[in-house]
């Protein structure tokens, strides 16, 4: 009986503990992207902002890391003046998240626009996803997003 008892122990505790990692945000990186713009009018948007996918040449200039990744997109105003940035990362494993975060906060550059700054800048992850939020007043509506995405 106490065999019993141990062994639906051990397989309780092993859901627990599954139950407990944060799981992967499934869609396509553009519907998670619309999502992140979510409750922001059209008013409040920068002016041109465009999904940009990112590949092995331009995935630097937007994320300031080389890393592995699986997919990459940058959301940017077209016009140079507006310091908005959003960009999504859907790493190959999501263990690699906490380093990845860690090294584009040491290298993100809120003044990449030269003339211009980001007043707000966020890197966060979930699951595969990295997240990195350089903007004005947009940015903490954006990163709040991020955080609800489930």
């Amino acid at each position: 009986m106490k065999k019993i008892a141990y062994l639906l122990c051990t397989i309780a505790f092993c859901f627990v503990l599954t139950g407990c990692g944060e799981k992967n945000i499934e869609g396509s990186l553009t519907d998670i992207m619309d999502k992140l713009y979510e409750g922001i009018s059209e008013d409040e948007k920068p002016m041109m902002l465009e999904n940009i996918p990112l590949d092995s040449e331009n995935f630097a200039f937007y994320a300031f890391i080389n890393t592995n990744y699986k997919e990459a997109i940058a959301s940017e105003s077209m016009t140079g003046s507006t310091p908005h940035s959003v960009v999504l990362i859907r790493l190959e494993n999501a263990s690699d998240s906490e380093q990845v975060v860690n090294d584009i906060k040491e290298k993100a550059n809120p003044r990449k626009w030269i003339c211009v700054e980001a007043e707000n800048t966020y890197v966060l992850s979930k699951g595969d996803l990295v997240v990195l939020i350089m903007s004005n007043d947009l940015a903490p509506k954006i990163k709040e997003n991020f955080e609800k995405l489930s």
